[in-house]
């Protein structure tokens, strides 16, 4: 069985002038994607935000072919776009134009633009792949990659150095955290797709403190490995005006460039990260002092 329709929400982009007004049910509306992944489906969200398609694919008894939406007026999904996926689920392959890649649990691929058949299946419908994906415009095309965190290099397949799994923080201030950068400069070419993960060490539970901004890039986290009774409450907003939505397991948040983007959970938990915009300096942000925070 094949799975072909790839059904698209559009959501708009906003300004930090309507956002402090917003009730927590427009907060959730406009920021938040509930429910990434279903069983069979490919869900996606294209925000105007520095256009980046966000999505989740999860097959069980289906294969699925991710195809071109409606609202993105193209041939097919990468005619003038670029890929990054990161499996959170059990094992699976990513068929790109003929070429079948088996993608591990916590692994990845970079497709680049111009590939015409994208192809999505578990290799165990008992134990199915989570696929998450951001896409953004690209304007040339470059190879697609493999990436690991684990493992041996070769023509195609790209092992994550040690100098992109970078340790931060500290137990003491409840923020040591793994970071391990999967698409940017100097790994993986893309056009302006640059995606990670990072791993929060037990007993701690602030993610990326203090907080920022970068108004170059639009950043959208997708928070996974939290409990059913867990959560994460993600601050969003300017400094000075900052909001929070309460985030479940597998749920991701669109942060536009002008807001913070941080979080803080009932327990450790992993988030993976995704930025497109202007350029791809990953150090390009402007600090936040927290005594500065409101």
């Amino acid at each position: 069985k094949e799975g072909r329709l790839s059904k698209m929400e559009v959501r708009t982009a906003a300004s930090p002038k309507d956002v402090k007004h917003y009730t927590t049910e427009r907060l959730r509306e406009e920021f938040l994607i509930p429910s990434v992944f279903c069983k069979d489906e490919i869900k996606l969200v294209y925000s105007h935000n520095d256009r980046i398609i966000v999505g989740g694919i999860m097959p069980v008894e289906k294969k699925l072919m991710l195809t071109a939406a409606q609202e993105i007026r193209a041939e097919y999904f990468l005619q003038r776009r670029e890929l990054g996926v990161i499996n959170i689920g059990g094992p699976g392959y990513v068929k790109v134009d003929g070429k079948i890649w088996e993608i591990d649990s916590r692994d990845g691929i970079y497709i680049g633009m111009g590939n015409r058949e994208l192809c999505f299946e578990s290799k165990d419908r008992k134990n199915p792949a989570k696929f998450y994906l951001n896409s953004a415009p690209a304007h040339q095309s470059y190879p697609t990659k493999r990436i690991k965190q684990n493992g041996n290099p070769d023509e195609d397949t790209v092992v994550i150095s040690q100098e992109n799994k970078v340790e931060l923080g500290k137990l003491e201030s409840s923020n040591h955290r793994t970071i391990c950068k999967y698409i940017l400069p100097g790994q993986v070419k893309s056009c302006q797709l640059e995606m990670g993960m990072t791993s929060l060490k037990p007993g701690s539970v602030w993610n990326t403190l203090p907080c920022h901004t970068h108004d170059r890039r639009m950043e959208v986290y997708l928070y996974f490995d939290i409990p059913e009774d867990g959560f994460v409450m993600h601050y969003m907003g300017e400094p000075t005006e900052t909001r929070h939505i309460i985030v479940h397991n597998e749920e991701a948040v669109i942060s536009p460039s002008w807001s913070i983007h941080s979080g803080c959970g009932s327990q450790a938990y992993t988030f993976i990260w995704g930025m497109v915009g202007e350029n791809q300096d990953f150090d390009d942000m402007d600090g936040i002092d927290n005594k500065d925070l409101r």
